[in-house]
């Protein structure tokens, strides 16, 4: 009797709930609809009074059209800021009607000192002025500032930026030409501008995704979220929800450029724009590095050989360790690349530690191989990791045979290049690799990670022959540099003519036809 009062007395209390809830749907939904009105008017008015701001500068100074791009590291010596330089000086000389605007967050540095470090590293000169816009907090797109969560931290602060960008300077095309998709619809729905974008590497991708899913540690992966099933779960959630929102942003992108079939890939999945999205191989200064004969040594190869031919490709060298008589020439491995973590440097110094092991003393084994790290440091971050790089060396009793060339201008990386046995390179699902085509066209013989661009694009075989090694792990990158060390020196020509050969398609002209030719449609639209 007391359950069925007990009953009794809850059925009209839940209806009583009930009825409540359906009283507030309908100022629920009328609230709804206030604020998407007031949501709407607001961005509509911010639109117009940016677009006053654009037509009062067109008046005030009596200018023509102007295309901005978003580079907040626009004085780092990475391929990035190569394919800016390139890009503005393409669109200078095909268009001198136009006026180019560069949104950078370095400080402590003038326009024309950013100039000048373009020419020193890229031996790139614009054939007319830029104009800089100095934004004031670039901090808020560095990684160190989120220390979780960092790709919502560095997404969400990069619309702040794109804010500072916007409101200080109203460009009639925006071109982020860095990989922050969520400036675009800032650009696009708020300053009313067209709207391009050219992808180095997906902020989120489906190879992150599966790296967490099988709780694979990595540098975007830590390890006590990789040793934890339920932490692991919460963020493959927390990904799958960015990926969603980073390829809504990147949707409202006009015209799309991404740099290899890799980001190809990986960019019509999330962004869903195949009719707005080609590739566009980011310009490699190959031709600089034409002039550099390969035949010396060849012909140095015949004097050494004296005569002795039709070894087999490990031939000479291992005749030449059976008797004694050791190769007394200096290989130095060079790597270029910023030095960021998914660099992966680390890889590089353990691998070439194991490779010392297995030479043998003296002035024709370990002492004859030096590894050489260069790279551009954006940022104290940069810097502090370069310390930490020196510390494994010493750790590894490797200091000695290592050196750190830290943002060279062009001449050095050049003659670094020219003079190296091996080029290095260990970055896993490497976007492109320019680093890689330029050791390529340097008559380097390359050794790149067996992932990405390089092993989908660069790194492949050119009319039947071979053109560069991959590699992907320590054991197999310290077994790869000892093959090339011993390749006799017609082998060796070969690879490095094959390879030279068929990096003449990541040339800076090559590149300049195709961004002409993917920015034409807004460009025409400029010049009415």
């Amino acid at each position: 009797m007391a359950e069925h009062d007990h009953h009794h007395h809850v059925s009209p209390c839940f209806c009583d709930f009930m009825r409540l809830l359906w009283s507030l749907v309908a100022p629920c939904v009328y609230l709804s609809l206030v604020l998407t009105l007031v949501l709407l008017l607001l961005v509509l008015g911010v639109r117009m009074w940016l677009r006053g701001r654009r037509k009062a500068r067109r008046e005030q100074d009596g200018g023509g059209p102007v295309v901005a791009f978003f580079h907040p590291y626009c004085n780092a010596g990475g391929g990035g800021e190569r394919v800016l330089w390139c890009s503005l000086r393409t669109l200078m000389n095909r268009y001198p009607s136009i006026s180019f605007v560069v949104y950078t967050g370095d400080q402590g540095v003038t326009g024309e000192q950013i100039l000048d470090g373009a020419r020193q590293r890229f031996n790139i000169a614009l054939p007319r002025p830029v104009a800089f816009v100095f934004l004031r907090h670039r901090s808020l797109v560095e990684a160190s500032s989120y220390p979780y969560f960092t790709l919502l931290g560095q997404s969400g602060g990069s619309v702040f930026l794109g804010w500072e960008a916007l409101t200080a300077f109203v460009p009639d095309l925006y071109v982020d030409s860095m990989g922050y998709a969520f400036t675009l619809p800032i650009f696009r729905y708020l300053g009313g501008c067209a709207v391009a974008s050219y992808v180095h590497y997906p902020t989120v991708s489906t190879d992150m995704l599966s790296a967490i899913t099988e709780r694979n540690p990595g540098f975007n992966n830590a390890d006590f979220i990789s040793r934890d099933p339920v932490l692991s779960a919460v963020k493959v959630v927390y990904y799958c929800c960015f990926a969603l929102l980073y390829g809504l942003a990147g949707s409202c992108s006009d015209v799309i450029m991404v740099n290899s079939t890799w980001t190809l890939g990986h960019i019509l999945s999330l962004w869903r724009s195949p009719s707005r999205t080609s590739i566009v191989y980011p310009p490699c200064d190959v031709r600089a590095f034409l002039d550099v004969p390969l035949e010396e040594e060849k012909e140095k190869g015949e004097e050494e050989d004296k005569g002795e031919e039709g070894w087999e490709e490990l031939g000479p060298e291992l005749e030449r360790e059976e008797e004694g008589e050791p190769d007394r020439k200096c290989h130095s491995i060079v790597s270029v690349g910023q030095f960021r973590p998914e660099k992966d440097h680390r890889l590089q110094i353990r691998a070439f530690r194991k490779l010392l092991d297995r030479k043998r003393e003296g002035p024709g084994g370990r002492e004859s191989l030096r590894l050489v790290l260069i790279g551009g440091c954006r940022n104290q971050e940069d810097e502090e990791r370069v310390l930490m790089l020196r510390g494994l060396c010493l750790e590894l009793d490797v200091a000695d045979r290592v050196d750190f060339k830290l943002n060279v201008p062009f001449e050095e990386l050049k003659r670094e290049l020219v003079n190296a046995s091996i080029g290095l390179h260990t970055m896993w699902n490497e976007h492109f690799g320019i680093g890689v085509v330029e050791c390529m066209a340097a008559g380097t013989i390359i050794l790149a990670h067996k992932s990405g661009g390089p092993k989908l694009d660069i790194v492949v075989p050119y009319e039947g022959g071979q053109t560069g090694f991959l590699a992907d792990s320590e054991g197999s990158y310290a077994a790869a540099m000892e093959t090339i060390l011993a390749l006799s020196p017609s082998a060796r020509l070969e690879i490095r003519h094959n390879a030279r050969r068929s990096v003449e398609r990541f040339s800076d002209q090559e590149f300049e036809a195709c961004f002409l030719a993917a920015m034409a449609s807004l460009m025409s639209k400029l010049e009415l």
